[in-house]
Parts: C-alpha cells; sequence; structure tokens
C-alpha cells in the first residue's frame, strides 16, 4: 500500500525523483442523503452554524474516493501519487460524485 508521505497536491516530492509515470489514477464515489440525514440537517440549519451532518458526509465521500484513487496507483505498481485534486458534481438532486485524482509515479529517495 501507498505510504500517505507519498501523496500530495505538488508535483514533485521533496527529497525525491520520479523514475517512472504509471499515468492518471482515479476513485469515483456518488452519495446520497438520506430522508433521516436531510431531517437532522434541517434541524440544525434552524440554529445556524456547521451542519455536521452534511460535513460528515462530506468528508466520508472524500475519504473514500481517496482511498478508491491510492488501490487505482497500488495497482498501477506505483508507490506515490502528486497533483492529487478533488472534484465534486451533483449528478441529480440529493446525489453527488466525488472524484479523487492524480499522477501514479514511482519514486526513489535521493541520497
Amino acid at each position: 500500500m501507498i505510504d500517505e508521505h507519498f501523496v500530495t497536491g505538488a508535483f514533485e516530492l521533496p527529497g525525491c525523483r520520479i523514475v517512472a509515470s504509471h499515468g492518471l489514477v482515479r476513485g469515483i464515489v456518488c452519495r446520497s442523503r438520506s430522508v433521516v440525514g436531510n431531517f437532522a440537517a434541517g434541524l440544525q440549519t434552524i440554529f445556524g452554524g456547521n451542519i455536521t451532518i452534511y460535513t460528515q458526509l462530506c468528508e466520508r465521500a472524500r475519504q473514500d474516493a481517496y482511498e478508491l484513487m491510492i488501490q487505482h496507483a497500488d495497482e498501477r505498481g506505483a508507490n506515490a501519487v502528486i497533483g492529487v485534486r478533488y472534484d465534486a458534481n451533483e449528478v441529480m438532486a440529493g446525489v453527488t460524485e466525488v472524484l479523487a485524482y492524480g499522477t501514479a509515479v514511482t519514486v526513489e529517495q535521493v541520497r
């Protein structure tokens, strides 16, 4: 499995050099809000502030997409992922797609 220290939004890793590129990798997750979750979030909006029900849903979707991206990179033989980005789109009312993507690479530490 890829060490989280070798996953970055940058296009290089300090102290490492890229020895091979394995191409674009991605993880895609689609999530929907439940009726119960919408109700609870509706109650939270009455008082204002952070809507924790939705925050937790978003965080879980991003984490799942991230893990799928790492798995995809691992399957390609990479030991790092650079240029990592997230994107999100509403597929339909109440359904959101979260995409994590980056470039899978093999790096070695420079001595």
